[in-house]
């Protein structure tokens, strides 16, 4: 299941700088589950997972922009 950017912004991993990032490859993550945040004019807007399942691919680096639609991560379906 393709995650995508539900905003134009800029992708962050972590919720700070020297923070741990949200989910890696190969985390478990349940429905509900923060998996990174994109900031969009100064909000930061939390984006969730909408599945439990293991996340096999993050698509985009920290602190870089996305597009709306953009494919953030790729997760398996548990």
């Amino acid at each position: 299941m393709e995650v995508k950017a539900p905003i134009v912004g800029t992708f962050y991993r972590a919720p700070s700088p020297d923070a741990e990032p949200f989910v890696k490859e190969g985390d478990t993550v349940k429905k509900g589950q923060v998996l990174c945040i994109i900031e969009a004019m100064k909000l930061m807007n939390e984006i969730e997972s909408e599945v439990a399942g293991v996340v096999r691919k993050v698509l985009v680096n920290n602190g870089e922009p996305v597009e709306y639609g953009q494919v953030l991560f790729i997760i398996e379906p548990a």
